[in-house]
């Protein structure tokens, strides 16, 4: 049986001027155009070939030595390449581009950027592509706390977090509250493993313990009150003017950098202000 969608062997029933035919086994009756331009001399009758089975502009069974970037069920990064009155279409490493139709996006997606999807068949057994991943995921990975790993965001919200695909097959989420503020869906990251639920999906921690690795904002804190004797009179009653002032950001933004450093144990909050950790 010839799968569309998927890398299989299959044999040169005959070879014609268009190309040559292929059949699955001893089923004569269904063959798929493997075009001329893409035989080799070792290509004759009866020979197995590996191909990748799709629909060409004419919406016809092609065969392929091309070896795409997603087969069906599978999940892979792909790159918007345009986008239509139909949909955004993505580069999968065929001829003809992979179609993200717009009722299977989940956000609005940017020409030039990634996307994690899955490969399907639709309702008119054409292959396409969609961003709805989540209820396709697993949650029986081996990975224990304290792992590091990686995955690609391919939803946010923002009172839950980024949600994350763990090496394009397992259940991950980055915590809002731990979340960088220039996570975007198609990101690609590196977390730790920070707990399993029960129900085995992944809460994640994209922070590192290192200093150098504490995002921007909490770096410019931090380095002001080294240079300060470890202390700043601001804290989170601070008026809004005087931190985008003292230091050039907005007091959301001010909160967060310090609730990342009250996470990594860096200073510690008094009625006065901020005080570098050991002091």
């Amino acid at each position: 049986m010839i799968e569309l969608g998927k890398i299989q062997e299959l044999t040169i029933d005959r070879i014609t001027p268009h190309g040559a035919y292929l059949t699955a086994g001893n089923d004569e009756k269904n063959a798929v155009l493997l075009p001329s331009k893409e035989l080799g001399e070792s290509d004759q009758k009866n020979e197995k070939v590996s191909v990748f089975v799709y629909r060409d502009s004419k919406d016809r069974l092609i065969a392929t030595k091309q070896v795409p970037k997603i087969q069906l069920g599978s999940f892979a990064p792909l790159k918007v390449v345009d986008i239509t009155k139909v949909g955004a279409f993505l580069d999968w490493g065929l001829e003809k581009d992979l179609l993200l139709p717009y009722s299977e996006q989940i956000i609005k997606v940017h020409k030039g950027r990634e996307y994690l999807v899955n490969l399907y068949i639709d309702k008119s057994d054409r292959l396409c592509a969609t961003m709805k991943i989540y209820p396709l995921l697993k949650t029986n990975s081996k990975h224990q706390a304290g792992d590091w790993v990686e995955g690609y965001v391919y939803q946010i919200n923002p009172e839950l977090g980024a949600f994350v695909a763990i090496e394009n097959q397992y259940h991950g989420l980055i915590p809002t509250q731990i979340m960088n503020d220039d996570t975007h869906c198609g990101d690609k990251v590196n977390a730790r493993v920070a707990e399993i639920r029960a129900d085995g999906k992944l809460v994640l921690s994209p922070n590192r313990k290192a200093y150098k690795e504490i995002p921007g904002d909490a770096k410019t804190i931090l380095s002001k009150l080294d240079k300060n004797n470890g202390f700043l009179p601001f804290n989170d009653k601070s008026d809004p003017h005087l931190l985008k002032k003292e230091f050039n950001m907005s007091k959301a933004s001010f909160k967060r950098a310090v609730g990342h450093l009250l996470k990594a144990k860096k200073i510690r909050i008094t009625e006065k202000g901020i005080e570098r950790y050991g002091k």
